[in-house]
């Protein structure tokens, strides 16, 4: 066999491995963890229901054992969240999330990414855009938030 016949038998195998590597990355990629989008729904139900002051809706989605601070600092527990939720002095405008990212551990996860929200409390305008971090557990087959944090970046 001469040096070209060697070479292109080379570069045939070369390519052929080049292309389905490529092919795998590209089904890979296609298959996108399907606790994503559901999570995903999870937390603009979440808040879909503060801006409607949903406590029943909230209920569902937050743990028993449900902890919260917030950006002030200050803590609550679910009975307490779902208070405030239902104060009818909180009248929220506005609560969207972005940059959202997700990281899987078993039956857990953890959801980062940043937050606006608005409206008025006691009388007085707020409009916050911060930081988030929501960790969820899949605890008989239903995902719940057990623990939320947020940190103020512009107020």
């Amino acid at each position: 066999m001469t040096f070209s016949k060697k070479f292109g038998k080379t570069i045939n195998i070369f390519c052929c491995c080049f292309a389905l590597s490529l092919s795998a990355v590209a089904v890979f990629a296609q298959q996108a963890d399907p606790r994503e989008g559901k999570l995903l729904i999870l937390e603009r139900m979440w808040n879909e229901a503060q801006v409607n002051r949903d406590s029943a809706a909230l209920d569902r989605l937050v743990s028993s054992r449900f902890v919260n601070t917030e950006w002030d600092g200050s803590m609550s527990d679910k009975q307490r969240f779902l208070a405030d939720i239902k104060d009818p002095l909180y009248k929220p405008s506005t609560a969207t999330i972005a940059d959202v990212k997700m990281n899987f551990f078993g039956d857990a996860a953890v959801i980062t990414g940043t937050y606006h929200t608005a409206g008025t409390y006691q009388g007085k305008p707020y409009d916050h855009v911060g930081r988030f971090t929501d960790t969820w557990i899949l605890d008989l087959g239903s995902w719940q938030c057990v623990a939320s944090h947020t940190s103020l970046i512009k107020k």
